[in-house]
């Protein structure tokens, strides 16, 4: 796996979310990994995110699964275009389309999850990711991201 996470590499512009921007105190702060062609992240949810009794809320997990694809769509523009992340001009994704399919309950029961990410294709500005969660190696949600490259923002005076 890389050494530094995606989201420890992006320029303060694109730090704030609350999925995973560092610069987001009350946020999830995920951290996605190359592990191949994958993009793995590990995250222990709080207790705070129960959704029923002992299971992990299902906005938490659509959450976890964007954010984790919207890094991979960044890092993997990087990565083809030959760039390290956070070097300009700055490449930024949003999220197009989010589906979210939930196969079992996640247990919340202090272990990591893991999401791993993968690229299917990319059709111009357009990248559609597909993730996994996982719960003790268990599949619980899969997720399919539609993550389109916006202009960079013109700076601020």
């Amino acid at each position: 796996m890389s050494a530094i996470a995606f989201q420890d590499q992006y320029l303060d512009a694109r730090a704030d979310c609350w999925g995973c921007g560092r610069n987001n105190h009350a946020g999830l702060h995920i951290k996605s990994y190359w592990d191949g062609e994958e993009a793995v992240a590990h995250y222990t949810p709080g207790e705070h995110f129960s959704g029923h009794k002992g299971v992990l809320n299902g906005g938490i997990i659509a959450t976890l699964v964007d954010c984790h694809s919207i890094g991979l769509a960044m890092a993997h523009a990087h990565r083809t275009e030959g760039r390290e992340i956070g070097t300009r001009p700055l490449i930024t994704y949003v999220t197009g389309s989010l589906k979210v399919d939930y196969l079992k309950p996640t247990p919340l029961n202090g272990q990591p999850l893991e999401l791993r990410a993968s690229v299917e294709r990319v059709e111009g500005r357009k990248t559609y990711i597909r993730c996994r969660l996982l719960a003790g190696g268990v599949e619980t949600a899969r997720g399919e991201v539609l993550g389109v490259r916006i202009p960079e923002p013109p700076e601020q005076p």
